[in-house]
């Protein structure tokens, strides 16, 4: 993930802003939100702040050193840079680029990143260890003034700054073969499996042909930096699982770029040609690495090879990622209601598609996100817009007030993605990963703000007739008044629509006292939040809008005034007749 870069002070904002240039980091406004949220994602933290601020917020969080992100506090001036965690798990090797960015120094503690440019515990991107725990054993025997003995290319190494003694007995392997045996075995993540199976393969399948395949080529999946396929295969969950199974990215190609490698398959197929546009998928994939280390294997659906590259493959620039819709529920709009799983989303996407007062609502998480806003009536346009965003490769939040799921574009996005003739979208768009981020809703907030009128069994009607027909939404007043459900009404009224919420006031005291507690909630969960309790016959129509939500109550739905002279209404469930 992205370093995220926090500032407390106006004074740290040019330094910040620096810090992001130079290492393509994404910034927020400091708070110990985001600090504590970043540090639970094991996401690197660069705060532009005194080191205490971070100590203190952190300090309640801390436990297994080896599992703690990067987490570095650096001086307002930019003039000094200290890792104060996650040392050995990139936090020195960051602290040096931003000095060296910022013209600093880096205050480094220890004694391994004194001397060499990188611990061995703490190799650059694109290198793994196959033994954690055995870095630390040769670490100490190097700065005991040992030196160490490379079988493979040792440029790694030498350009840190360690001893290289080809007639030393501590010994170092770097290679991605399972037969290297050495003190250390670093495996340089120089594979890439291709991957092509037929639509609904079993993700079992998938991983044991990969295993399998590795295995008998005598090769480490540590040294594997990812997993590609043809891109009509994007939303192929086997090939998503077999990617998370391995721990590497999934990554596509068109055909046309997988057809330029066909000179180089050792096992064309003019049936694949004929159906997909390429004479193989598999094998071009893996020439898309570099040289073919594994030609095709087969198993009853799937096929893999195993290409393999002269230097790290970095995953980011290797064909083009799968793209996510994140369909984001803000809540009612107090960042605090927002849920952790929604902060981290926002954090964490390319774009933002909206209506611009939701996108408003998440300004606290702006941080260089490209902005798509549409009027509130555009639902369609913009849903379509962040398909059409993420069938590029992007992460896309569309983004949604209170609970996506409810009277929002969750269902839209289904339907455009099942849809066909115009509406249809386009096959990359098709392809693209779908993830809900709840929120809590409207009917929910409003509830507790004034008690708890959802307690026993209610249903959701929306008073809009732009969707759903005059007559429709007659019978479901009917209905929930005649069933005696808690009934909450959204979209209650419009400057064009007024009647229906008085129809639905005259429908419901047809059927329940005038004394049935009602609960009016308008900006629920923002700073004009005004949430009340009346009766259904003192219930005034006029006096909502679009922004309020209004829950009528069940016939067994009660008041309470507390000592501080609130009326809360509330449902109960029937736990007296338990307990009787």
């Amino acid at each position: 993930m992205k370093p995220l870069v926090l500032t407390f002070a106006a004074t740290g904002e040019a330094t910040a802003a620096r810090i992001v240039e130079a290492l393509g980091a994404e910034q927020v406004p400091g708070s110990a939100e985001a600090v504590r949220l970043a540090f639970t994602q094991g996401r690197p933290i660069i705060g532009v702040c005194a080191a205490g601020i971070l100590i203190r917020v952190l300090a309640p969080l801390l436990g297994d050193k080896h599992i703690e992100p990067p987490v570095i506090a650096v001086s307002q001036n930019g003039a000094h840079a200290v890792p104060l965690l996650g040392g050995h798990h990139g936090a020195n090797r960051l602290a040096r680029e931003i000095a060296e960015a910022l013209g600093g120094s880096a205050a480094l503690t220890t004694a391994s990143d004194e001397r060499f440019a990188h611990a061995l515990d703490d190799l650059p991107d694109g290198y793994r260890l196959e033994d954690r725990s055995a870095a630390k054993h040769v670490m100490a025997r190097v700065l005991s003034g040992e030196a160490l003995q490379v079988a493979g290319d040792a440029t790694l190494l030498a350009d840190a700054g360690y001893p290289i003694d080809p007639q030393s007995s501590l010994t170092v392997a770097i290679g991605p073969e399972t037969s290297l045996v050495a003190d250390l075995v670093i495996r340089p993540r120089t594979l890439v499996a291709g991957v092509g199976c037929e639509r609904g393969t079993d993700a079992a399948e998938v991983i044991g042909l990969l295993e399998a395949t590795l295995a008998e080529a005598g090769l480490s999946k540590m040294a594997l930096a990812a997993i590609g396929s043809i891109d009509v295969k994007a939303d192929e969950t086997a090939l998503h699982r077999a990617a998370a199974h391995f721990g590497v990215p999934f990554r596509v190609f068109s055909p046309e770029a997988l057809a330029a490698e066909s000179h180089r398959l050792l096992n064309p197929s003019s049936i694949v040609a004929a159906e997909v546009g390429t004479p193989g998928v598999a094998e071009a994939v893996a020439c898309k690495a570099g040289d073919m280390r594994v030609p095709k294997h087969k198993s009853r659906r799937a096929t893999c090879a195993v290409g393999e590259a002269s230097a790290p493959i970095d995953a980011a620039k290797f064909g083009r990622a799968v793209g996510v819709v994140h369909i984001v529920g803000l809540g009612p709009g107090d960042p605090q209601q927002r849920s952790a799983d929604a902060s981290a989303v926002l954090l964490q996407a390319e774009d933002w598609v909206g209506y611009g007062l939701y996108l408003d609502l998440a300004s606290d998480l702006e941080n260089g996100q490209h902005q798509h806003r549409f009027d509130l009536g555009d639902e369609e346009v913009r849903v379509r817009h962040a398909l059409e965003l993420a069938g590029e490769g992007r992460r896309v939040a569309l983004i949604c007030s209170g609970d996506a799921q409810i009277y929002a574009m969750a269902t839209l996005v289904y339907e455009l993605l099942d849809a066909e003739g115009e509406r249809a979208v386009s096959e990359s768009a098709r392809r693209v990963i779908v993830e809900s981020h709840p929120g809590i809703s409207a009917m929910q907030a409003a509830s507790a703000a004034a008690g708890a009128i959802l307690g026993h069994d209610f249903c959701a009607i929306s008073l809009s007739d732009l969707l759903t027909p005059r007559e429709a939404i007659l019978s479901r007043l009917e209905a929930a008044a005649e069933a005696d459900f808690v009934t909450a009404f959204y979209n209650p009224r419009s400057r064009r629509r007024l009647d229906l919420i008085e129809k639905a006031k005259a429908i419901f005291l047809e059927h329940r006292p005038g004394t049935t507690p009602v609960v009016i909630g308008t900006n629920v969960g923002r700073p004009e939040e005004h949430v009340r309790v009346t009766t259904l016959a003192a219930f005034d129509p006029t006096e909502i809008d679009m922004l309020t939500v209004v829950l009528f109550g069940a016939s067994t739905t009660r008041t309470l005034t507390r000592g501080d002279g609130r009326t809360l209404a509330f449902t109960p469930r029937g736990y007296e007749r338990k307990h009787s």
